[in-house]
């Protein structure tokens, strides 16, 4: 059989030529992966990361459609993961999404080199054994707009330098072991629109911000804390928050002379050294869920909106409440 010098040229473009065409992969990216995967132990969790194939199609990562580079790697749920975040994971300039989320094995600070990803826009170091503080360099991240480091043991004071996050909506510092006050300037945040305020199960002391007035926070989470002193701020008729969990601190104020914002569906006070009454503004809420029980409430608990649909433990163990759903007033 006649074999044509053009069947040939065809053959040795398919073979040889056609794999490097179709590896659209960065090879500078390539080789910062492969990199963070040996830095990592080889897990099983990166075993699609071969280096004879296209970065861009391995497990865990995303590139650019256009240009081809990585923007985004996500690590998530691998026992096996074993130690530190590498710090080569800094050598991937065009990253915006880096996540590392329920790896239980995953130790150390977070790392220093995050500060050099000056394109990312989302931080989601949380369900690890990080430990160590939060560190100040993250207000270098100028570009981020979720910043996630719940379930980890962080410790020390929340930096005040978070707030100078100009394009931040989320912030989740939750279930960690952080100790001090809420910063001050966490009511100057350059960006109105931080709508996730998480803080809960921590450390943290003190008294709310006054600044946090000016805040307007979808949903606010403090519960699990030892702060003391008068929430209101947090509240007002102008806000339109969702969801306000403040229950198991010290807080003490008269609930009565507490306007509420007409759009809040969810108010956990329970667990704090709460007094006066009820206020009959909560009969106008499209109130989805309540807890106001052990605290020092008395009165009547108002008839009216959803207040009633609420069974006994959502009153129970406070001063002297009465009506229904508890016991009738005498």
């Amino acid at each position: 059989m006649k074999i044509y010098p053009a069947f040939l040229s065809f053959l040795f473009v398919s073979i040889f030529i056609s794999p490097s065409v179709s590896d659209h992969c960065n090879a500078q990216d390539k080789k910062v992966l492969l990199k963070i995967k040996k830095a990592l132990g080889n897990p099983y969790l990166l075993a699609s990361w071969d280096p004879n194939t296209d970065c861009c199609d391995w497990y865990c990562l995303e590139c650019h459609p256009n240009t081809h580079r990585v923007v985004s790697l996500t690590l998530f749920s691998d026992d096996r993961l074993t130690g530190q975040i590498p710090p080569e994971v800094g050598d991937l300039p065009y990253l915006e999404t880096l996540l590392f989320r329920h790896l239980p094995n995953l130790n150390g600070t977070i790392q220093p080199a995050i500060a050099k990803l000056k394109n990312l826009k989302t931080l989601r170091l949380s369900w690890t054994n990080l430990s160590g503080p939060v560190p100040n360099f993250l207000s270098q991240l100028k570009n981020l707009t979720y910043l996630d480091l719940s379930f980890n043991n962080l410790s020390g004071s929340i930096p005040s330098s978070l707030s100078t996050l100009p394009n931040l909506e989320a912030l989740h510092l939750d279930r960690n072991k952080l100790t001090g006050t809420i910063p001050e300037s966490f009511g100057m945040f350059p960006s109105k629109n931080l709508y996730l305020f998480i803080l809960s199960h921590n450390k943290l002391s003190g008294t709310i911000p006054a600044s946090l007035a000016n805040m307007d926070f979808n949903t606010i989470d403090l519960s699990r804390n030892l702060l003391e002193g008068d929430p209101s701020v947090l509240f007002g008729p102008k806000k339109t928050t969702f969801e306000i969990d403040l229950s198991r601190n010290m807080f003490q104020f008269d609930l009565s002379k507490v306007q509420f914002p007409k759009s809040l569906a969810r108010l956990d006070l329970n667990h704090n050294k709460i007094t006066g009454s009820i206020p009959a503004g909560l009969t106008d809420l499209e109130l989805q869920f309540m807890n106001v029980s052990y605290n020092r409430l008395c009165g009547q608990i108002p008839v009216g909106g959803r207040l009633q649909s609420f069974d006994y433990s959502t009153y129970f163990h406070n001063r002297c409440l009465c009506g229904a759903p508890l016991d009738t007033c005498k």
